[in-house]
């Protein structure tokens, strides 16, 4: 992302302060890829048993729950949702002019032995997925962890490869991805800037 769309979304910016895009996923389109994902959850780890999902601040956090509840009606099981604030893990933190806000982090189980999905809205370069991994482990050792991602747009940086995509979008450097989500946004939405 930009630095202007990064910012507007770490810190839960309003759809007004976001920029305007072509749209390539719709709320429709949203809705489908979470269905699939958690299906896909369900299939992969063979129902939802010692399972706990973790969202990434800020609109991992909405998407979180949103798995959980789709997952809640294929299993009838309640799986646990963290919110995770990954600020201080960061591998640019110091070399911002503006520090960014921290927030909270609040994960309701022990994740010792039991297998973490974390989710994200986008997945760009690895270096916020490498610093949630770090995050996580202070908070107990996982018997796995899996990655979650509404949107791929490549350009690695990191060998880090999610475990489930609702979609890819190949990107150059120039464009960025905007994802919005109803609980933050008031809507839902995925554009892609130019």
């Amino acid at each position: 992302m930009t630095p202007h769309v990064e910012a507007a979304a770490r810190n839960g910016g309003s759809p007004s302060s976001l920029p305007q895009g072509k749209v390539i996923m719709s709320a429709e389109d949203v809705r489908r890829a979470l269905t699939r994902i958690a299906h896909e959850i369900v299939e992969r780890n063979r129902g939802v048993k010692n399972l706990v999902l973790v969202g990434m601040r800020t609109r991992g956090i909405p998407l979180a729950r949103r798995l959980a509840d789709k997952l809640d009606d294929l299993e009838s099981v309640q799986v646990p949702v963290g919110e995770l604030d990954i600020t201080l893990y960061r591998d640019d933190i110091g070399m911002r002019a503006v520090q960014p806000l921290v927030g909270s982090t609040a994960i309701p189980v022990d994740i010792s032995s039991k297998t973490v999905v974390l989710v994200d809205d986008v997945l760009f370069t690895g270096r916020s997925v490498r610093a949630a991994l770090d995050a996580l482990i202070d908070y107990g050792r996982p018997r796995a962890i899996q990655l979650a991602v509404l949107v791929d747009r490549g350009h690695r940086e990191l060998p880090i490869r999610p475990d489930y995509v609702g979609k890819n979008v190949p990107t150059s450097f120039d464009e960025d991805i905007a994802v919005r989500v109803r609980e933050v946004d008031g809507s839902d939405v995925v554009e892609l800037l130019a």
